[in-house]
């Protein structure tokens, strides 16, 4: 039995003029306007395993994105910063022996 996402997901005009605007453009980053549409189709009352499978997603994902949403609104869907050991690239030259 699928499981009911306890995340219930209400738009105020504001918040749904912006992801609207954010989904249709061309230029914006992919993940924003996944992110944009996850919220969108959540809204609609769209389960997340439906989502996931509209946007050829995986559904851990869209949980992730429609959870971080109800907690922080907007601002949690922006990119954050990430933490722990820095990326070692371009890669180190090796020692000359």
């Amino acid at each position: 039995m699928p499981r009911k996402c306890p995340y219930r997901i209400d738009l105020s005009e504001a918040e749904r003029a912006r992801l609207e605007a954010t989904a249709r453009r061309y230029t914006a980053p992919y993940m924003d306007v996944i992110r944009a549409k996850i919220v969108l189709y959540a809204a609609a009352g769209l389960d997340n395993d439906e989502i996931a499978a509209r946007l050829d997603t995986p559904r851990q994902i869209v949980s992730k994105w429609r959870k971080r949403f109800f907690r922080e609104r907007l601002p949690g869907l922006e990119e954050r910063s990430r933490i722990g050991r820095p990326a070692l690239f371009p890669p180190q030259r090796r020692r000359r022996r």
